[in-house]
């Protein structure tokens, strides 16, 4: 009996999206809640899951077509999953390992189990998959990178919070080399079959002297989406940028106290954004308008602060949202950052993590930007960018002294928020930065 295998709900008014890859291949064994596809939204890469275990029979669209929400796209045969069950296992029937070896025998090929410094022999089939490790939490990009590398999850030391295994783990340990030279291939690369011989290198032609090459590929859905909303963001706003500067010291001196006492206590470094979080919950209440936005001939004003953090992820920008973002403590705000940023960079953000927001914060000066003018992410009506910090020679008391210094910059729509408010806003940020005392005593 075949199951069909249908593009899930992707979000509020998200109705379609684009087959990024397909993880499975006509023929191959697929288990309940195994990532078969890949898709993109406007927003968010989304994993299709098989309803059922069997094997996957039919592909009905192809990468890069758009496909709507309740579509069927594939078709798994459940058949498949009774004889991929009577069939012995091959674990079971391989012979035991020899004391002290530090091998396992499958199916007649030597694999060694991954460890630190230790190489992993790679089979096209999917026998050496850790399939019994299933207590382990593992995200469905893990997940993925664990299944087409062969590596069993149980050797891998996670770096990840609470000893959690990331995707970097995994590539980390199936690269690991001991002096053999078994290639490791990267997730969504088929590996050789086991006693196969190696494909002969094609031979590349030698480029010609001067001779120069294009190359045309095409736009994600994300980047699309990105690029469309921008433009209308400088197309529908009238967007202006106010800039000033902020010492860091107080802030710095603050960390370099507390940051052992607050990591043991809250489990969570203490990083810059929770001061800038509270700076700006602080500011937009002598401020409201930056909380607020333009609904065709209304002002909507929010009585609360949902802080949209720009990430850079492999995909693109991508912006969650902190909820309620004046009424968390320091470490409620570093914990929800972090675990965005750890989504992000697996990939498992969802369409819900980036929904609404009312005013954004960009830190730019992770990648050592000094000045820039971000552009407001619509509906919204500002933006905070924030920029490296780097020593330089102010007076203060009438001496020339070093200070850790940072640029900050508000873009705001001019419709909404006038020049005064905008000014009054930033010289509020950069006064609770300079005297964090201020956020203690709602100053």
């Amino acid at each position: 009996m075949a199951t069909d295998v249908k593009v899930p709900a992707l979000g509020e008014s998200i109705t379609e999206g684009t087959l990024a890859q397909w993880l499975k291949q006509p023929g191959e064994a697929v288990a309940a809640d195994e990532p078969i596809a890949s898709l993109e939204t406007d927003k968010v890469s989304v994993e299709v899951p098989s309803p059922v275990a069997g094997t996957l029979s039919e592909q009905l669209f192809k990468e890069g077509d758009t496909v709507a929400v309740g579509a069927v796209i594939a078709r798994i045969d459940e058949a498949g999953a009774a004889v991929a069950a009577s069939a012995p296992a091959p674990a079971a029937a391989a012979a035991e390992p020899a004391t002290g070896q530090g091998q396992t025998e499958v199916a007649g090929a030597q694999v060694n189990p991954v460890g630190a410094g230790e190489n992993h022999a790679l089979r096209e089939d999917h026998a050496a998959a850790p399939a019994d490790h299933a207590d382990l939490t593992l995200s469905p990009a893990v997940r993925r990178a664990v299944l087409e590398l062969h590596v069993d999850p149980s050797k891998i030391n996670g770096t990840g919070k609470d000893g959690r295994i990331t995707k970097d783990d995994v590539l980390l340990t199936a690269k690991a080399k001991d002096g053999a030279a078994t290639p490791v291939h990267e997730p969504g690369v088929k590996a050789p079959a086991a006693g196969a011989a190696a494909p002969e290198p094609v031979p590349q032609p030698a480029k010609a002297a001067g001779e120069r090459h294009e190359e045309r590929v095409k736009m994600t859905r994300l980047r699309q989406t990105i690029a469309t909303r921008l433009k209308e963001a400088q197309n529908t706003a009238a967007l202006l940028t106010t800039y000033n500067d902020v010492d860091m010291t107080a802030v710095i001196d603050a960390r370099a106290r507390y940051k052992d006492l607050f990591e043991k206590k809250h489990g969570i470094r203490l990083g810059f954004m929770g001061f800038f979080v509270k700076a700006v919950a602080l500011a937009a209440r002598d401020v409201p308008s930056v909380n607020a936005r333009i609904e065709g001939d209304e002002i909507v004003y929010s009585d609360f602060l949902d802080v949209s953090v720009a990430v850079s992820a492999p995909k693109g920008l991508v912006v969650p949202v902190i909820r309620d973002a004046d009424k968390l403590s320091f470490a409620e705000i570093e914990k929800a950052i972090a675990a965005y940023g750890k989504k992000a960079k697996d990939g498992t953000l969802t369409a819900e993590d980036m929904k609404g927001g009312t005013f954004t914060i960009s830190n730019g000066g992770v990648f050592g930007s000094l000045l820039s003018s971000p552009i407001v992410n619509p509906p919204q009506s500002a933006v905070l960018g924030m920029h490296r910090i780097e020593e330089r020679p102010v007076v203060r008391d009438g001496q020339i002294v070093a200070r850790p210094m940072m640029y900050l910059a508000l873009s705001y729509d001019h419709r909404l928020i006038d020049g005064r408010e905008a000014v009054t806003f930033l010289v509020r940020v950069k006064e609770a930065i300079e005297d964090p005392t201020r956020l203690l005593i709602d100053l």
